[in-house]
């Protein structure tokens, strides 16, 4: 069973030449369309894995170039999303058939070779390609716990591009010990703060601003309460009319920026996407109306889209998650002086107010699993250059993929000599 198992990920980049990244790119699109094709023909008709399959595995090989083994993949893989939907539905909560856009594409032990030369060979659209893994030059990076394990052992990974580089998240998996039975594989965690000059901020550095929306939402209020102080009939077809275009505009805004924090979740491995309560968000950021209405319809995109992918979507109490300091701890209000800025008045630490939120709305969701009895306590925070957990722990990702270092805990500072 699944349950029996720990699961871990190692996030690596692969050096390629130019002919790997054209083959790689090709499978890429290949498996988009071939999860695509899957999805549309099994959508209202089934949802298992060993229904989906012989339903449009046929159809899959003959109208992309995938593999058969990758094709089955796809077929697995739209199988999984139909799920997730049908499962939203039953809780009373709206799903809309999956698509998919993300630039990655699974691998599976019969498409994906490890070699203890630190290469790998994958499976494409034409010939297998084996490329070198860049791993840090010396052994005690954090992948070479479980590359170098008989402990571990590689299940299902995932290749996903970004700004011209391959990264693959090799999925690793052992047998949970005695103490470990029955209780759920710990996670990673990506906090999202949601405000007014940035719609959303993850704990992973992702900024979508929130400027066009306040724009939008201001300009809608000042039309609205012009036509229902003409109170004509015209004047209330006219509202009736702008009322339907704006908020489907605000509604497409939501869902880029629903769309842009599920990818972030799951470019960095994450099993849940924590926010605030939102209950009483209005008070706490001084939002319109408007904003309201906007901030919870983000959260039910994210919601229904993150769980199509397996991911889960919590709240957290909002206490002193703004004058919070991140990296000690310390709270106050001074710490935040203004809307956009934040400073340690203990120990100095500046960052953008948001984006320090965030940090700390997942960290009190990673700190509350601690105590759940769905996890091990073992859980981590996602951030732009690692993960940290509870106790301060960090690891950071492989060279080249994200990396920013004022995400990293500070050491004692020392007397300079200088």
């Amino acid at each position: 069973m699944a349950t029996d198992y720990v699961r871990r990920t190692a996030i690596t980049r692969l050096l390629v030449t130019d002919e790997q990244r054209d083959l790689l790119e090709d499978t890429i699109t290949e498996w988009k369309r071939g999860c695509q094709l899957a999805t549309d023909m099994a959508w209202g008709k089934c949802n298992a894995k060993s229904d989906v399959q012989p339903l449009a595995y046929d159809d899959v090989r003959e109208q992309t170039d995938l593999s058969s083994q990758h094709a089955i993949l796809a077929t697995h893989q739209a199988a999984q999303a139909i799920t997730g939907c049908i499962e939203r539905r039953s809780k009373g909560k709206k799903a809309t058939k999956p698509t998919f856009s993300a630039p990655t594409v699974k691998y599976d032990t019969r498409t994906m070779t490890l070699f203890e030369d630190d290469t790998v060979s994958l499976a494409t659209t034409e010939s297998r390609v084996r490329c070198e893994l860049a791993l840090p030059e010396d052994d005690d990076g954090y992948q070479r716990q479980y590359l170098d394990s008989e402990e571990w052992n590689v299940t299902e990974s995932t290749l996903t591009t970004r700004d011209g580089d391959f990264f693959l998240h090799i999925g690793f998996r052992r047998h949970k010990t005695d103490t470990e039975r029955d209780t759920a594989e710990d996670g990673t965690v990506l906090g999202v703060d949601l405000g007014i000059e940035n719609l959303a901020v993850t704990s992973t550095a992702y900024f979508f601003s929130g400027r066009e929306l306040t724009h939008d939402l201001r300009e809608f209020e000042k039309v609205r309460t012009g036509l229902q102080q003409t109170g004509t009939r015209s004047a209330h077809r006219t509202l009736e009319q702008l009322s339907g275009r704006e908020l489907q505009y605000i509604r497409d805004v939501l869902h880029r920026a629903s769309n842009a924090i599920v990818d972030e979740a799951r470019r960095y491995e994450c099993d849940v996407i924590a926010f605030e309560d939102l209950t009483h968000i209005r008070e706490q950021t001084g939002a319109s109306w408007g904003h309201k209405w906007a901030f919870r319809t983000l959260y039910e995109q994210v919601d229904y889209k993150a769980e199509a992918v397996g991911i889960s979507v919590k709240q957290v109490g909002p206490a002193y998650t703004s004058k919070r300091c991140a990296e000690c701890g310390f709270t106050a209000d001074e710490n935040r002086s203004t809307r956009n800025d934040f400073c340690c008045q203990k120990c100095g630490t500046e960052a953008n107010a948001d984006y320090n939120a965030a940090k700390n709305i997942g960290m009190r969701y990673v700190r509350r699993g601690q105590q759940s009895s769905r996890r091990t306590g073992d859980s981590q925070l996602a951030l732009k250059s690692g993960t940290v957990t509870p106790n301060g722990g960090f690891t950071a990702y492989p060279d080249g993929f994200e990396a920013e270092f004022t995400d990293k805990p500070h050491p004692p500072r020392a007397k300079s000599s200088d």
